[in-house]
């Protein structure tokens, strides 16, 4: 079972660790703890290095299976034997950028949910742009202009965002936890992961995030499009 210490520490650029099983085939290796973002949520995984025994792998890709995170190394170097301590390095950058898109999108979310009361149906992400689905029957250029006043007041209000892991039953009584149209958590999570902007959303999630609106920048809605009777996509990005 793998630490996810990106769960709590979402600033954590570097972390020291120990490899506990090697997949010779797919070149992925496991680690007892990691910093680095499986992907998830609409969030892409997060990119680095990882040196052992002073070979610096690539970390071309992450991916979470079960309770354990498979970081896939490139290069053509022998992979690190089971047991030998390592030094991950995250790709900050890439990671700075995602986890400010993540947090501009939750902005979109809780603005849209709380002024028109529209849940989400679906999004997807890469570093500094994203797009949102959402439940309107009806979507103009004049509403899409509000919606991005109004998500811009939000970062100008330099809004703290709160992470916090609770037990799931006491996390449910949260009223509006869940902001997509369907529940994504397993009934098998004993713990729920919330992700609050104090004062305007507060719901499950489990990626990564800055800590203060104002680390956003300006959101820029770039365009938007009907995709269903009662699903329309809103395209944002981050400057």
């Amino acid at each position: 079972m793998t630490e996810l210490l990106y769960q709590t520490d979402s600033y954590l650029k570097e972390f020291p660790a120990a490899v506990t099983r090697v997949d010779a085939e797919t070149r992925a290796v496991l680690l007892d703890r990691s910093a680095f973002y499986p992907g998830g949520g609409g969030q892409p995984c997060d990119f680095g290095t990882l040196e052992v025994n002073g070979v610096v792998y690539p970390v071309e890709k992450v991916k979470k299976q079960g309770s354990d995170v498979l970081h896939f190394l490139g290069g053509n170097e022998p992979l690190p034997a089971p047991g030998s301590a390592a030094h991950g390095t995250l790709d900050w950058v890439r990671r700075y950028q995602l986890m400010r898109t993540h947090s501009a999108l939750h902005i979109l979310c809780g603005t849209v949910f709380r002024d028109y009361g529209a849940k989400v149906t679906g999004g997807d992400m890469e570093p500094l742009k994203g797009r949102m689905d959402f439940e309107f029957e009806t979507m103009r250029g004049e509403l899409v202009r509000e919606i991005e006043t109004a998500v811009n007041f939000e970062v100008q209000q330099r809004r703290e965002i709160r992470v916090r892991i609770l037990p799931r039953e006491e996390a449910f009584q949260i009223p509006d936890l869940i902001r997509t149209k369907i529940n994504l958590l397993p009934e098998g999570i004993l713990q729920v992961r919330t992700v609050e902007i104090v004062g305007l959303d507060l719901q499950a999630d489990g990626g990564t995030h800055v800590s203060n609106t104002s680390e956003v920048g300006k959101i820029k809605v770039v365009d938007y499009k009907s995709k269903g009777a009662i699903n329309k996509r809103i395209y944002i990005e981050v400057e």
